[in-house]
Formats: structure tokens, C-alpha cells, sequence
């Protein structure tokens, strides 16, 4: 058994991560401010006596005894991070700070749930671990974005500096149950309108992509990395099956048989145009690759959402 901090516990990726720690006999502490996690998300684990709920902001210092972090705290949908883009950047760089200096305390080995963002409108395709990126310093995503690309800067300074025990990985879009209905992305977007039967609004022409990876997979990877003795990344953890946005909103038009029509409006500032990770090196040093089909995927996350409205 091992004490382990999950910070966005809430959440629903950490949602997810929580219930199978639980279940792999450890102790949680699930930390979370829920300016985006929900309690309906964690309250089947209240009753469970290796589960802990701390309400608790990162920017501001948290102390423990742990043996490991996984930091995901952070709103990642455009509506939520842009809501209050401060906040937003505060959260990826005070936060992982503090999240740093609790691990070098504790000797604990923590992991940053980094992002796909950190290589912004990619003009290599599928992207790589050492590409740089291509990201607008000032733009209206800046403060997600460029936060995290912060924190992982910060990760690799402490572990260089301090021999903090780090691990990072690089989430591309992921999807299933537990996502907030609010988030405003593509895929909780798509299906609340086709279960409502109303419009799917896709911004631009839909020919831009997205690689979409089930949260089942992702935890898997998650815990691999953290599990893994000696390789600290960073490492892609996506579903390289690539798909244009329109052809995504027909599949869930089909799936959920809505007869729900397609309508086009203007493309956000700075939208990536292509997103698909390339996991040659998630294979070679974790042996990961997802498991779950979109078709099977998609029709667990549609009865997830069925439930709840």
C-alpha cells in the first residue's frame, strides 16, 4: 500500500485515477478546490477507508506524508481555463511549486499531468516528444498552454537541481464517463446535442482533427509511468487514431440516432488545426497502447450522459 495525493481528484480524469488506486488496495487523498471537479464524481469513495476528501486550492501550500503525487489540477477545457486566465496560469505554476517542494520535502516521486497544448497549432504531424512546439505566447489559450509548459520547465529544474524523483506526461484528448456536461469539448459538446436532438455546432469547416483516447486507457498509462522505475518522460499518452472533427460528429449522430442536423461557426483564436501523438516512445519504455476502441468508448460515455440529463 502506498499513501498517494491526487491533486484534482474531483475531476474527471482524476476521478477515474482515484477509483483505481482505491482499487489497486492504496491510500488516497484526493485534493481538490472544485472550481471544475464534482462531488458526484468521487462520492461513491467517501465510504472507503483508504480514501480521504481534502477541499484545498494549490496555489496555496498543502502538507502531507506521501509516497507519490500525481498532479493534475488544473482546468482543461477553453471555457473553464479562459474563465479566469489568471487563476488558470497561477494554478500550473504556484501550484506545481508547491507541489514540487511537498515532494522534495517527502522524497516523494510526483507526476504532471502535462498536455498535448504544450505543442499549440503543430507544424509537425504526429507530434513527437522532442518537438518544441508552436505556441502564441499572448493569445487567448496563452494561459493553459503556456502554464503547463511552465510547469514541466519547473519539473525538470527540480529534478536537475534538487533530484526531485519526476515523472511527465502528455495528455491528448481524452473522453468518458465523469465529464462535466459544461465543459464546452468536442466530445460532451457533441453528444448533449444529439441526445437533445438539437444543432452540432462545429467551429470552422470541421476538417481539423483530434485524436480521441478513452479514460480507461489514460489512467493505465498513468499509473505505467509512475510505476516506472528510472525513464521520467515527458511521453505522449494518447489514441493515435486520427479523425476529422466532422466526421467524429457524424459517428455521434449514428451511435446516439439523433436526428440532430450539422451547423458551422467561426474557428476560435489559435485552434489547433491537427492533433495525433505519436506513442512510439509510450510503447517502448511503458509498453502502453489504448486498448479501447472509439465505437466501444464513445457508447459508454453516451450512457453516462443519458443518466445525467
Amino acid at each position: 500500500m502506498k499513501r498517494i495525493l491526487v491533486t484534482g481528484g474531483a475531476g474527471f480524469i482524476g476521478s477515474h485515477l482515484c477509483r483505481r488506486l482505491l482499487e489497486m488496495g492504496n491510500e488516497v487523498i484526493c485534493l481538490d478546490n472544485f472550481f471544475t471537479g464534482s462531488k458526484r464524481n468521487i462520492y461513491s469513495y467517501l465510504e472507503n477507508k483508504n480514501f480521504e476528501l481534502v477541499r484545498h486550492d494549490i496555489t496555496k501550500e498543502y502538507f502531507a506524508e506521501v509516497d507519490y503525487i500525481y498532479n493534475l489540477a488544473c482546468p482543461a477545457s477553453p471555457p473553464h481555463y479562459q474563465y479566469n486566465a489568471i487563476k488558470t496560469i497561477k494554478t500550473s505554476v504556484l501550484g506545481m511549486i508547491n507541489m514540487l517542494g511537498l515532494a522534495k520535502r517527502c522524497k516523494a516521486r510526483i507526476l504532471q499531468a502535462s498536455t498535448s497544448e504544450v505543442y499549440g497549432d503543430p507544424k509537425v504531424h504526429p507530434q513527437r516528444e522532442d518537438y518544441w512546439g508552436n505556441v502564441n505566447p499572448i493569445g487567448i489559450r496563452s494561459c493553459y498552454d503556456e502554464g503547463k509548459r511552465c510547469a514541466e520547465t519547473l519539473m525538470m529544474d527540480y529534478y536537475r537541481q534538487n533530484n526531485v524523483d519526476i515523472r511527465i506526461v502528455r495528455i491528448f484528448n481524452t473522453y468518458g464517463p465523469n465529464m462535466d456536461p459544461d465543459d464546452g469539448r468536442v466530445v460532451s459538446n457533441f453528444i448533449l446535442q444529439a441526445l437533445k436532438g438539437e444543432d452540432i455546432t462545429i467551429y470552422g469547416d470541421g476538417s481539423q482533427t483530434r485524436s480521441f483516447c478513452y479514460v480507461d486507457d489514460l489512467v493505465t498509462g498513468m499509473i505505467k509511468m509512475m510505476e516506472n522505475p528510472s525513464f521520467i518522460g515527458p511521453v505522449n499518452l494518447g489514441n493515435p487514431s486520427e479523425r476529422t472533427i466532422l466526421d467524429f460528429a457524424k459517428l455521434i449522430i449514428e451511435l446516439t440516432n439523433s436526428k440532430s442536423n450539422i451547423i458551422y461557426k467561426p474557428l476560435p483564436s489559435d485552434d489547433p488545426t491537427q492533433r495525433k501523438p505519436d506513442i512510439t516512445l509510450a510503447k517502448e519504455k511503458l509498453g502502453w497502447e489504448p486498448k479501447v476502441n472509439i465505437e466501444e468508448g464513445l457508447l459508454k460515455t453516451i450512457e453516462y450522459f443519458k443518466e445525467l440529463i
